[in-house]
Protein backbone atom coordinates (compact mmCIF):
# COMPACT_ATOMS: atom_id res chain seq x y z
CA UNK A 1 0.00 0.00 0.00
CA UNK A 2 1.12 3.56 -1.01
CA UNK A 3 2.17 6.31 1.13
CA UNK A 4 3.73 9.21 1.33
CA UNK A 5 6.97 10.07 2.60
CA UNK A 6 10.00 11.95 2.35
CA UNK A 7 11.33 8.72 0.04
CA UNK A 8 7.80 9.86 -2.14
CA UNK A 9 9.24 13.68 -2.16
CA UNK A 10 12.65 12.70 -3.10
CA UNK A 11 11.21 11.23 -6.23
CA UNK A 12 8.89 13.82 -7.35
CA UNK A 13 11.89 16.46 -6.69
CA UNK A 14 14.01 13.93 -9.24
CA UNK A 15 11.55 14.05 -11.70
CA UNK A 16 10.68 17.74 -11.80
CA UNK A 17 14.34 18.80 -11.55
CA UNK A 18 14.93 16.63 -14.84
CA UNK A 19 11.80 18.04 -16.78
CA UNK A 20 13.17 20.95 -16.00
CA UNK A 21 16.29 19.98 -17.54
CA UNK A 22 14.69 18.84 -20.41
CA UNK A 23 12.36 21.55 -21.09
CA UNK A 24 14.83 24.58 -20.64
CA UNK A 25 18.11 23.29 -20.60
CA UNK A 26 21.04 24.60 -23.41
CA UNK A 27 23.47 22.71 -21.66
CA UNK A 28 21.88 19.18 -20.73
CA UNK A 29 24.93 17.15 -19.41
CA UNK A 30 25.85 20.24 -17.18
CA UNK A 31 22.71 20.24 -16.06
CA UNK A 32 22.35 17.00 -15.58
CA UNK A 33 25.45 16.89 -13.75
CA UNK A 34 24.16 19.46 -11.08
CA UNK A 35 20.52 17.90 -9.94
CA UNK A 36 22.34 15.83 -7.04
CA UNK A 37 23.73 19.06 -5.79
CA UNK A 38 20.34 20.85 -5.92
CA UNK A 39 18.52 17.61 -4.17
CA UNK A 40 21.52 17.88 -1.46
CA UNK A 41 22.11 21.59 -1.46
CA UNK A 42 23.84 22.15 2.05
CA UNK A 43 27.15 20.36 3.46
CA UNK A 44 25.11 18.78 6.31
CA UNK A 45 23.10 15.40 4.89
CA UNK A 46 19.88 15.20 5.97
CA UNK A 47 19.04 11.39 5.50
CA UNK A 48 22.20 9.71 5.34
CA UNK A 49 25.56 9.24 6.80
CA UNK A 50 26.93 11.90 4.77
CA UNK A 51 26.30 14.33 2.06
CA UNK A 52 28.43 12.25 -0.60
CA UNK A 53 26.30 9.18 -0.82
CA UNK A 54 23.45 11.43 -0.65
CA UNK A 55 24.43 12.44 -3.68
CA UNK A 56 25.51 9.28 -5.44
CA UNK A 57 22.06 7.99 -4.45
CA UNK A 58 20.82 10.99 -6.29
CA UNK A 59 22.77 10.59 -9.24
CA UNK A 60 21.39 7.18 -9.42
CA UNK A 61 17.80 8.46 -9.23
CA UNK A 62 18.65 10.90 -11.56
CA UNK A 63 20.08 7.94 -14.22
CA UNK A 64 16.92 5.53 -14.08
CA UNK A 65 14.47 8.92 -14.27
CA UNK A 66 16.07 9.40 -17.76
CA UNK A 67 16.19 5.89 -19.10
CA UNK A 68 19.75 5.15 -18.29
CA UNK A 69 20.54 2.20 -16.17
CA UNK A 70 22.53 2.27 -12.95
CA UNK A 71 26.70 3.03 -12.60
CA UNK A 72 28.55 0.36 -12.21
CA UNK A 73 29.71 0.30 -8.69
CA UNK A 74 33.17 -0.07 -9.32
CA UNK A 75 34.25 2.01 -12.13
CA UNK A 76 34.29 5.67 -12.68
CA UNK A 77 31.58 6.98 -14.85
CA UNK A 78 29.65 10.14 -15.18
CA UNK A 79 26.37 10.77 -14.31
CA UNK A 80 25.84 11.73 -17.82
CA UNK A 81 27.36 8.94 -19.59
CA UNK A 82 25.31 7.35 -22.16
CA UNK A 83 23.15 10.54 -22.12
CA UNK A 84 23.43 11.25 -26.23
CA UNK A 85 21.11 7.47 -26.64
CA UNK A 86 18.62 9.57 -23.90
CA UNK A 87 18.31 12.31 -25.26
CA UNK A 88 16.38 11.55 -28.17
CA UNK A 89 12.65 11.50 -28.49
CA UNK A 90 12.72 8.01 -28.91
CA UNK A 91 13.76 5.64 -26.10
CA UNK A 92 11.60 2.13 -24.77
CA UNK A 93 12.91 0.96 -21.91
CA UNK A 94 15.95 -1.52 -21.47
CA UNK A 95 15.15 -4.46 -18.87
CA UNK A 96 15.47 -4.86 -15.91
CA UNK A 97 12.40 -2.34 -15.44
CA UNK A 98 12.77 -2.11 -11.70
CA UNK A 99 16.35 -1.54 -10.11
CA UNK A 100 17.78 -1.60 -6.57
CA UNK A 101 20.51 1.07 -6.21
CA UNK A 102 23.15 -0.02 -3.93
CA UNK A 103 24.01 2.62 -2.49
CA UNK A 104 20.63 3.37 -1.17
CA UNK A 105 20.02 -0.08 0.18
CA UNK A 106 19.99 -0.53 3.82
CA UNK A 107 20.59 -4.56 4.11
CA UNK A 108 18.01 -5.09 5.83
CA UNK A 109 17.39 -7.74 8.23
CA UNK A 110 15.13 -10.43 5.84
CA UNK A 111 13.28 -13.00 8.25
CA UNK A 112 15.06 -12.69 11.83
CA UNK A 113 13.61 -12.87 15.35
CA UNK A 114 15.30 -10.85 17.94
CA UNK A 115 14.93 -10.14 21.46
CA UNK A 116 13.78 -6.22 22.01
CA UNK A 117 14.52 -4.34 25.34
CA UNK A 118 10.68 -4.79 26.14
CA UNK A 119 11.76 -7.97 27.50
CA UNK A 120 11.41 -8.24 31.49
CA UNK A 121 13.24 -11.73 32.29
CA UNK A 122 9.62 -12.94 33.43
CA UNK A 123 9.67 -15.95 35.38
CA UNK A 124 7.20 -18.02 32.81
CA UNK A 125 10.18 -17.83 30.36
CA UNK A 126 7.38 -19.10 27.62
CA UNK A 127 9.84 -17.76 25.03
CA UNK A 128 12.44 -20.30 26.28
CA UNK A 129 9.79 -23.12 26.73
CA UNK A 130 8.22 -22.92 23.50
CA UNK A 131 11.43 -23.17 21.37
CA UNK A 132 11.63 -26.35 19.47
CA UNK A 133 15.46 -26.07 19.38
CA UNK A 134 17.11 -24.74 22.59
CA UNK A 135 17.83 -21.14 20.64
CA UNK A 136 16.37 -19.06 23.51
CA UNK A 137 18.26 -18.59 26.65
CA UNK A 138 19.26 -16.27 29.32
CA UNK A 139 22.02 -14.10 28.51
CA UNK A 140 22.81 -10.51 30.67
CA UNK A 141 19.55 -10.68 32.20
CA UNK A 142 17.15 -10.93 29.34
CA UNK A 143 16.11 -13.63 26.69
CA UNK A 144 18.60 -14.05 23.70
CA UNK A 145 18.17 -15.90 20.52
CA UNK A 146 21.10 -17.67 18.72
CA UNK A 147 20.35 -17.12 15.45
CA UNK A 148 22.73 -20.06 14.36
CA UNK A 149 20.00 -22.43 16.16
CA UNK A 150 17.26 -20.66 15.12
CA UNK A 151 14.30 -21.94 12.64
CA UNK A 152 12.59 -19.08 12.47
CA UNK A 153 9.29 -20.90 13.28
CA UNK A 154 8.06 -17.84 15.66
CA UNK A 155 6.69 -19.82 18.67
CA UNK A 156 8.99 -17.28 20.83
CA UNK A 157 6.86 -14.31 19.87
CA UNK A 158 4.02 -16.21 20.05
CA UNK A 159 4.50 -17.06 23.37
CA UNK A 160 5.79 -13.27 24.76
CA UNK A 161 3.40 -11.98 27.11
CA UNK A 162 4.82 -8.69 26.77
CA UNK A 163 5.73 -8.77 22.95
CA UNK A 164 9.23 -8.26 23.35
CA UNK A 165 10.57 -10.10 20.30
CA UNK A 166 10.17 -8.68 17.08
CA UNK A 167 10.08 -10.04 13.90
CA UNK A 168 12.02 -8.27 11.46
CA UNK A 169 11.19 -8.93 7.75
CA UNK A 170 12.57 -7.03 4.46
CA UNK A 171 9.82 -4.77 3.71
CA UNK A 172 10.59 -4.57 -0.16
CA UNK A 173 10.17 -8.67 0.30
CA UNK A 174 7.38 -8.54 2.15
CA UNK A 175 5.57 -6.51 -0.22
CA UNK A 176 6.39 -9.11 -3.08
CA UNK A 177 3.90 -11.50 -3.33
CA UNK A 178 5.69 -13.96 -5.72
CA UNK A 179 8.90 -13.55 -3.67
CA UNK A 180 11.06 -11.85 -6.54
CA UNK A 181 13.50 -10.45 -4.32
CA UNK A 182 16.33 -12.36 -2.19
CA UNK A 183 19.92 -11.07 -0.75
CA UNK A 184 22.81 -10.39 -3.06
CA UNK A 185 26.39 -11.95 -1.43
CA UNK A 186 26.28 -8.08 0.13
CA UNK A 187 23.23 -8.37 1.98
CA UNK A 188 21.41 -5.95 -0.17
CA UNK A 189 17.90 -6.70 -1.66
CA UNK A 190 18.41 -8.25 -5.18
CA UNK A 191 15.32 -8.72 -7.61
CA UNK A 192 15.04 -11.80 -9.38
CA UNK A 193 14.21 -10.81 -12.77
CA UNK A 194 12.92 -14.11 -14.07
CA UNK A 195 10.39 -14.01 -11.46
CA UNK A 196 8.95 -10.01 -11.24
CA UNK A 197 6.29 -8.51 -13.05
CA UNK A 198 7.37 -5.39 -12.86
CA UNK A 199 4.39 -4.33 -10.17
CA UNK A 200 6.72 -1.92 -8.25
CA UNK A 201 5.29 -2.98 -4.99
CA UNK A 202 8.48 -3.51 -3.55
CA UNK A 203 9.70 0.48 -4.44
CA UNK A 204 6.33 1.64 -2.60
CA UNK A 205 7.25 -0.73 0.40
CA UNK A 206 11.21 0.19 0.31
CA UNK A 207 11.42 3.11 3.27
CA UNK A 208 14.94 3.95 1.95
CA UNK A 209 13.92 4.85 -1.67
CA UNK A 210 16.72 1.92 -2.80
CA UNK A 211 14.09 0.72 -5.38
CA UNK A 212 13.29 2.88 -8.69
CA UNK A 213 12.23 1.89 -12.09
CA UNK A 214 13.54 3.88 -15.34
CA UNK A 215 11.02 6.10 -16.77
CA UNK A 216 10.94 8.12 -20.55
CA UNK A 217 9.73 11.89 -19.54
CA UNK A 218 12.84 13.22 -20.37
CA UNK A 219 12.22 11.54 -24.17
CA UNK A 220 8.80 12.64 -23.97
CA UNK A 221 9.96 16.25 -23.68
CA UNK A 222 12.35 16.08 -26.36
CA UNK A 223 9.12 14.73 -28.42
CA UNK A 224 7.06 17.61 -27.47
CA UNK A 225 9.61 19.91 -28.04
CA UNK A 226 10.48 18.51 -31.68
CA UNK A 227 6.92 19.21 -32.13
CA UNK A 228 5.73 15.62 -32.82
CA UNK A 229 1.86 15.21 -32.80
CA UNK A 230 1.43 13.96 -28.86
CA UNK A 231 -1.89 12.45 -27.62
CA UNK A 232 -2.66 11.53 -24.47
CA UNK A 233 -4.39 8.78 -23.01
CA UNK A 234 -5.85 8.65 -19.37
CA UNK A 235 -6.30 6.09 -16.86
CA UNK A 236 -9.78 6.00 -15.15
CA UNK A 237 -7.57 5.86 -11.70
CA UNK A 238 -6.78 9.82 -12.49
CA UNK A 239 -9.62 11.05 -10.88
CA UNK A 240 -8.41 13.02 -8.19
CA UNK A 241 -4.92 12.52 -8.13
CA UNK A 242 -4.09 16.38 -9.13
CA UNK A 243 -6.71 17.24 -6.62
CA UNK A 244 -10.37 16.89 -5.89
CA UNK A 245 -10.74 20.16 -8.18
CA UNK A 246 -8.68 19.12 -11.21
CA UNK A 247 -11.44 17.96 -13.43
CA UNK A 248 -11.10 15.73 -16.57
CA UNK A 249 -11.55 19.65 -18.49
CA UNK A 250 -8.46 21.06 -16.31
CA UNK A 251 -5.94 18.09 -16.68
CA UNK A 252 -6.64 18.13 -20.29
CA UNK A 253 -5.44 21.72 -19.99
CA UNK A 254 -2.32 21.41 -18.02
CA UNK A 255 -1.59 18.78 -21.09
CA UNK A 256 -2.01 21.08 -24.12
CA UNK A 257 -0.17 23.78 -21.71
CA UNK A 258 2.99 21.39 -21.67
CA UNK A 259 2.27 20.56 -25.37
CA UNK A 260 0.14 17.98 -25.92
CA UNK A 261 -2.60 17.37 -28.48
CA UNK A 262 -4.91 16.01 -27.40
CA UNK A 263 -6.42 13.57 -24.84
CA UNK A 264 -8.59 10.29 -24.73
CA UNK A 265 -9.79 8.66 -21.94
CA UNK A 266 -8.27 4.60 -21.45
CA UNK A 267 -11.89 4.17 -20.30
CA UNK A 268 -13.12 3.80 -23.74
CA UNK A 269 -10.75 1.11 -24.13
CA UNK A 270 -11.83 -0.49 -21.18
CA UNK A 271 -15.40 -0.73 -22.34
CA UNK A 272 -14.40 -2.26 -25.61
CA UNK A 273 -12.92 -4.95 -24.37
CA UNK A 274 -15.42 -5.10 -21.49
CA UNK A 275 -18.93 -6.30 -24.11
CA UNK A 276 -15.58 -7.85 -26.13
CA UNK A 277 -15.10 -10.19 -22.66
CA UNK A 278 -18.75 -10.32 -21.70
CA UNK A 279 -19.33 -11.97 -25.31
CA UNK A 280 -16.38 -13.81 -24.77
CA UNK A 281 -17.64 -15.23 -21.09
CA UNK A 282 -20.65 -16.29 -22.24
CA UNK A 283 -19.64 -18.02 -25.66
CA UNK A 284 -16.85 -19.74 -24.17
CA UNK A 285 -16.72 -20.53 -20.33
CA UNK A 286 -20.98 -20.51 -19.83
CA UNK A 287 -20.98 -23.24 -22.65
CA UNK A 288 -18.31 -24.98 -20.93
CA UNK A 289 -15.57 -24.52 -23.69
CA UNK A 290 -12.89 -23.13 -21.29
CA UNK A 291 -13.08 -23.83 -17.76
CA UNK A 292 -12.72 -20.40 -16.81
CA UNK A 293 -11.82 -16.87 -17.75
CA UNK A 294 -8.91 -14.90 -16.83
CA UNK A 295 -9.26 -10.93 -17.30
CA UNK A 296 -6.00 -9.45 -18.95
CA UNK A 297 -6.25 -5.47 -17.96
CA UNK A 298 -3.49 -5.77 -15.28
CA UNK A 299 -0.19 -6.82 -16.99
CA UNK A 300 1.38 -7.89 -13.59
CA UNK A 301 -1.67 -10.28 -13.24
CA UNK A 302 -1.12 -11.88 -16.80
CA UNK A 303 2.53 -11.89 -16.66
CA UNK A 304 2.21 -13.67 -13.10
CA UNK A 305 -0.67 -16.44 -14.92
CA UNK A 306 1.24 -17.07 -18.38
CA UNK A 307 4.79 -17.47 -16.69
CA UNK A 308 4.58 -19.59 -13.71
CA UNK A 309 0.68 -21.29 -14.92
CA UNK A 310 2.13 -21.87 -19.28
CA UNK A 311 -1.14 -24.17 -19.33
CA UNK A 312 -3.19 -21.30 -18.43
CA UNK A 313 -2.07 -19.29 -22.15
CA UNK A 314 -5.53 -19.84 -23.55
CA UNK A 315 -7.86 -18.81 -20.64
CA UNK A 316 -6.15 -15.77 -20.16
CA UNK A 317 -8.39 -12.93 -21.67
CA UNK A 318 -7.19 -11.93 -25.79
CA UNK A 319 -8.67 -9.24 -25.80
CA UNK A 320 -7.19 -5.92 -25.96
CA UNK A 321 -6.07 -4.04 -22.40
CA UNK A 322 -7.82 -0.93 -22.01
CA UNK A 323 -4.33 0.63 -22.67
CA UNK A 324 -3.90 -1.09 -26.46
CA UNK A 325 -7.68 -0.48 -27.02
CA UNK A 326 -7.44 3.16 -26.62
CA UNK A 327 -3.94 3.84 -28.49
CA UNK A 328 -4.98 1.67 -31.31
CA UNK A 329 -8.21 3.58 -31.68
CA UNK A 330 -6.35 6.93 -31.88
CA UNK A 331 -3.87 5.25 -34.48
CA UNK A 332 -6.80 4.51 -36.32
CA UNK A 333 -8.20 8.31 -36.03
CA UNK A 334 -4.86 9.93 -36.18
CA UNK A 335 -2.02 7.55 -37.64
CA UNK A 336 0.68 10.07 -37.12
CA UNK A 337 0.13 10.96 -33.72
CA UNK A 338 2.14 9.16 -30.85
CA UNK A 339 0.37 7.98 -27.83
CA UNK A 340 0.72 8.22 -24.15
CA UNK A 341 -0.66 6.31 -21.68
CA UNK A 342 -0.53 8.30 -18.22
CA UNK A 343 -1.36 6.18 -15.58
CA UNK A 344 -0.99 4.60 -11.87
CA UNK A 345 1.12 1.43 -13.15
CA UNK A 346 4.80 0.74 -13.66
CA UNK A 347 4.21 -2.47 -15.38
CA UNK A 348 2.51 -0.57 -17.72
CA UNK A 349 6.00 0.28 -19.34
CA UNK A 350 6.95 -3.05 -20.11
CA UNK A 351 3.60 -3.93 -21.98
CA UNK A 352 3.94 -0.94 -23.43
CA UNK A 353 7.79 -1.68 -24.91
CA UNK A 354 6.99 -5.62 -25.71
CA UNK A 355 7.87 -5.62 -29.93
CA UNK A 356 3.72 -6.84 -30.57
CA UNK A 357 2.55 -3.11 -28.95
CA UNK A 358 5.23 -0.85 -29.70
CA UNK A 359 3.77 0.52 -32.75
CA UNK A 360 0.90 1.63 -30.68
CA UNK A 361 1.73 2.79 -27.10
CA UNK A 362 4.90 5.24 -27.87
CA UNK A 363 5.19 6.40 -23.86
CA UNK A 364 4.41 5.57 -20.88
CA UNK A 365 4.09 7.96 -17.64
CA UNK A 366 3.02 7.66 -14.36
CA UNK A 367 0.94 10.33 -12.43
CA UNK A 368 4.17 10.70 -10.46
CA UNK A 369 6.02 11.68 -13.35
CA UNK A 370 3.43 14.07 -14.77
CA UNK A 371 3.37 15.42 -11.37
CA UNK A 372 7.36 15.89 -12.50
CA UNK A 373 5.87 17.42 -15.60
CA UNK A 374 3.65 20.31 -14.09
CA UNK A 375 6.11 21.40 -11.45
CA UNK A 376 8.86 21.85 -14.45
CA UNK A 377 6.12 23.86 -15.86
CA UNK A 378 4.52 25.14 -12.84
CA UNK A 379 1.15 24.05 -13.75
CA UNK A 380 -1.29 23.80 -10.83
CA UNK A 381 -4.29 21.71 -12.42
CA UNK A 382 -6.63 22.60 -9.98
CA UNK A 383 -6.31 26.23 -10.73
CA UNK A 384 -6.56 26.21 -14.71
CA UNK A 385 -9.50 26.63 -16.92
CA UNK A 386 -11.91 23.69 -18.33
CA UNK A 387 -10.91 22.66 -21.54
CA UNK A 388 -14.07 20.95 -23.24
CA UNK A 389 -13.48 16.74 -23.90
CA UNK A 390 -13.83 14.81 -26.61
CA UNK A 391 -17.68 13.33 -27.49
CA UNK A 392 -17.91 10.03 -26.17
CA UNK A 393 -19.68 7.48 -24.61
CA UNK A 394 -17.73 6.36 -22.04
CA UNK A 395 -19.18 4.78 -19.33
CA UNK A 396 -19.19 3.76 -15.77
CA UNK A 397 -18.26 0.37 -16.17
CA UNK A 398 -14.77 1.25 -18.01
CA UNK A 399 -14.13 3.88 -15.54
CA UNK A 400 -14.57 1.37 -12.51
CA UNK A 401 -11.51 -0.54 -13.95
CA UNK A 402 -9.19 1.24 -11.65
CA UNK A 403 -10.97 -0.49 -8.65
CA UNK A 404 -10.30 -4.28 -7.80
CA UNK A 405 -13.22 -6.31 -8.25
CA UNK A 406 -14.23 -3.24 -10.89
CA UNK A 407 -13.71 -5.25 -14.52
CA UNK A 408 -15.11 -8.29 -12.97
CA UNK A 409 -18.16 -6.12 -11.85
CA UNK A 410 -18.73 -4.15 -15.50
CA UNK A 411 -18.30 -7.61 -17.06
CA UNK A 412 -21.10 -9.09 -14.88
CA UNK A 413 -23.31 -5.94 -15.37
CA UNK A 414 -22.98 -6.63 -18.99
CA UNK A 415 -23.37 -9.79 -19.27
CA UNK A 416 -27.23 -9.78 -17.51
CA UNK A 417 -27.99 -6.69 -19.60
CA UNK A 418 -27.33 -8.54 -23.16
CA UNK A 419 -27.65 -12.12 -21.99
CA UNK A 420 -30.35 -11.97 -19.04
CA UNK A 421 -30.39 -15.91 -19.01
CA UNK A 422 -26.28 -16.37 -18.81
CA UNK A 423 -25.63 -16.87 -14.78
CA UNK A 424 -22.30 -15.20 -14.34
CA UNK A 425 -19.79 -16.78 -11.38
CA UNK A 426 -16.94 -14.59 -10.22
CA UNK A 427 -13.86 -14.82 -8.54
CA UNK A 428 -10.84 -11.96 -7.43
CA UNK A 429 -7.58 -11.29 -6.12
CA UNK A 430 -6.02 -8.48 -5.32
CA UNK A 431 -2.16 -8.71 -4.20
CA UNK A 432 -0.13 -11.17 -5.93
CA UNK A 433 0.51 -13.44 -3.39
CA UNK A 434 -3.02 -13.64 -3.46
CA UNK A 435 -3.41 -14.14 -7.75
CA UNK A 436 -0.68 -16.81 -7.38
CA UNK A 437 -3.45 -18.66 -4.63
CA UNK A 438 -6.13 -18.53 -6.84
CA UNK A 439 -4.22 -19.83 -9.97
CA UNK A 440 -3.24 -22.38 -7.85
CA UNK A 441 -6.44 -23.45 -6.91
CA UNK A 442 -7.68 -22.76 -10.80
CA UNK A 443 -4.75 -25.42 -11.79
CA UNK A 444 -6.08 -28.10 -8.62
CA UNK A 445 -9.23 -27.78 -10.79
CA UNK A 446 -10.86 -26.49 -7.36
CA UNK A 447 -12.30 -23.20 -9.45
CA UNK A 448 -14.29 -23.52 -12.75
CA UNK A 449 -16.94 -22.10 -14.94
CA UNK A 450 -16.00 -18.45 -13.71
CA UNK A 451 -14.93 -15.27 -14.45
CA UNK A 452 -11.22 -14.94 -12.58
CA UNK A 453 -10.18 -11.14 -12.45
CA UNK A 454 -6.89 -10.61 -10.79
CA UNK A 455 -4.79 -7.01 -9.90
CA UNK A 456 -0.93 -7.14 -9.44
CA UNK A 457 -1.54 -4.34 -6.39
CA UNK A 458 -3.93 -4.62 -3.41
CA UNK A 459 -7.10 -2.63 -3.97
CA UNK A 460 -6.44 -2.38 -7.73
CA UNK A 461 -4.44 0.19 -9.98
CA UNK A 462 -5.54 3.20 -7.44
CA UNK A 463 -2.87 1.33 -5.34
CA UNK A 464 -0.17 1.16 -8.52
CA UNK A 465 3.23 2.40 -7.47
CA UNK A 466 2.93 5.58 -9.68
CA UNK A 467 -0.16 7.29 -7.86
CA UNK A 468 -0.09 10.45 -6.18
CA UNK A 469 -2.75 10.18 -3.71
CA UNK A 470 -3.51 7.28 -0.55
CA UNK A 471 -5.61 4.58 -2.15
CA UNK A 472 -8.36 4.81 -0.10
CA UNK A 473 -9.06 8.15 -0.89
CA UNK A 474 -8.28 7.49 -4.80
CA UNK A 475 -11.31 4.25 -4.54
CA UNK A 476 -13.97 6.84 -3.38
CA UNK A 477 -13.10 9.06 -6.27
CA UNK A 478 -12.83 6.87 -8.76
CA UNK A 479 -16.13 5.29 -7.57
CA UNK A 480 -17.95 8.63 -7.61
CA UNK A 481 -16.43 9.29 -11.18
CA UNK A 482 -17.64 5.84 -12.19
CA UNK A 483 -21.40 6.02 -10.92
CA UNK A 484 -21.55 10.06 -12.23
CA UNK A 485 -21.29 8.55 -15.92
CA UNK A 486 -23.73 9.08 -18.41
CA UNK A 487 -24.00 5.83 -19.37
CA UNK A 488 -23.68 2.81 -17.33
CA UNK A 489 -22.44 -0.03 -19.81
CA UNK A 490 -21.06 -0.38 -23.31
CA UNK A 491 -23.45 -0.45 -26.32
CA UNK A 492 -23.60 -4.05 -27.69
CA UNK A 493 -22.79 -2.49 -31.19
CA UNK A 494 -19.01 -2.04 -29.87
CA UNK A 495 -18.38 -5.84 -29.97
CA UNK A 496 -17.83 -5.49 -33.71
CA UNK A 497 -15.24 -2.25 -33.44
CA UNK A 498 -13.37 -4.31 -30.77
CA UNK A 499 -13.15 -7.24 -32.97
CA UNK A 500 -11.88 -4.48 -35.73
CA UNK A 501 -8.71 -3.05 -32.96
CA UNK A 502 -7.85 -6.46 -31.88
CA UNK A 503 -7.00 -7.46 -35.74
CA UNK A 504 -5.17 -4.13 -36.28
CA UNK A 505 -1.64 -4.35 -37.17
Amino acid sequence: MKEQSVVTDLRRQVFAEVARVAYESNDIAGDIEAIPYKITPDEVPKYRENIYRERQIAAERVRLAMGLSLRPANKPVHITSGINESNISDKYYEPPLMQVIPSACDMCPDNVYEVSNMCRNCVAHSCIKNCPKGAVSIVDGKSFIDQSKCIKCGRCKAACPYDAISHKVRPCAQACGIKAISSDEYGRAHIDNDKCVACGQCMSACPFGAIADKSQIFQLIQALKKGDKIVAAVAPAIAGQFGVKSTLGKIKTALLNLGFDDMYEVAEGADLGCIAEATHYVNEVATGKLPFLLTSCCPAWAVLAKTQFPDFVDEVSQELTPMVATARKIKEKEPEARVVFIGPCAAKKLEASRKSLRSFVDFVLTFEELAGMFAAKNIKVGELEETPLRITHTTGAGRGYAVAGGVAAAIERTVKEYYPDVEVNIQHAEGLADCKKILTLAKAGKIKGCLIEGMGCPGGCVAGVGTIIPPEKAKILVEQFSKNSENQIPEAEWLEYAERLTKMK
